[in-house]
């Protein structure tokens, strides 16, 4: 059996996610997304499967392992999160004073917590809090979490859906050692890859004229700061369209001009949700 791996404690979203793409795998919790990029580098029997970024919130942080390990990306998937608040069976509302979470979810769920006065408390991670406050046992403890983690840890949903904002959507992405890529075919696809440039004047300008002359779309475009560096920088790049098509290869050929390493991440099909 396969196995896929992920950052936090079962009932955490990416237990949601992982259960919606791999059902069939064995499905593995890491303390850390770096104990999850080791684990996937040394078996490739396994997968990953990390949150790159929220709609709402932004980007997760993952960038620097991508860069370090340079796994190979099979796919994209955005899972609707849904926050609810959790307590231990029978309590109210009103009993409680402290809610536990992810910084991102208490972040989500502002309007919420300052409306019923609770003080908040980060933890690492959502389902990790929803675990501690069915450990404490103590009714006036709560936390921020899926419904997967009540069914997980015997709580209650005290309060569905508490996000600040409905249609709140994170970005899974799966990776693995191995190296796959699907056909070229009429489907949607990106082409994940990331570059260092050659250190000159206006070298990112020049770089990215070749998208522009032959028309690719760059959906994200992400510098980042070289280890032990403030002035040489990574760029971490989405771009719709598949590595054989003849307009993207034209484009990453020209880039490569101006590199000094260029790498392939993944090349994968878009993800439906990416349509609405």
């Amino acid at each position: 059996m396969s196995k896929i791996y992920f950052q936090g404690s079962f009932g955490a979203y990416s237990h949601l996610a992982a259960l919606s793409i791999e059902p069939n795998s064995e499905i593995i919790p890491c303390k850390t997304f770096d104990e999850c990029f080791i684990k996937a580098s040394k078996d490739t029997n396994s997968k990953i499967i990390i949150p790159e970024s929220n709609r709402i919130t932004g980007n997760i942080g993952i960038e620097y392992l991508l860069f370090e390990y340079r796994l190979n990306i099979y796919s994209e998937y955005f899972q609707k999160i849904e926050h609810n608040l959790l307590g231990l069976p029978g309590s109210k509302i009103s009993e409680i004073e402290d809610v536990y979470s992810h910084g991102q979810a208490l972040s989500q769920c502002s309007k919420f917590i300052k409306s019923n006065k609770l003080n908040e408390h980060v933890r690492a991670d959502t389902a990790g809090s929803a675990e501690m406050v069915s450990n404490i046992k103590d009714k006036k403890k709560s936390a921020i979490a899926s419904s997967l983690s009540a069914q997980t840890y015997g709580l209650e949903i005290m309060k569905k859906n508490i996000e600040n904002e409905k249609g709140n959507l994170t970005r899974f992405l799966v990776m693995g050692k191995n190296i796959k890529q699907p056909e070229f075919d009429n489907k949607k696809y990106i082409t994940s890859f990331l570059f260092k440039l050659k250190s000159k004047p206006a070298a990112l300008y020049q770089a990215l004229g070749g998208f522009a002359i032959h028309s690719v779309n760059l959906t994200k475009l992400q510098s980042y700061p070289e280890k032990n560096s403030f002035d040489s920088f990574f760029f971490l790049c989405d771009l719709d369209g598949h590595i054989e098509d003849e307009k993207v290869q034209k484009s990453l050929e020209e880039l490569g001009l101006h590199c000094q390493d260029f790498h392939v991440l993944g090349v994968f099909e878009a993800d439906k949700v990416r349509d609405k």
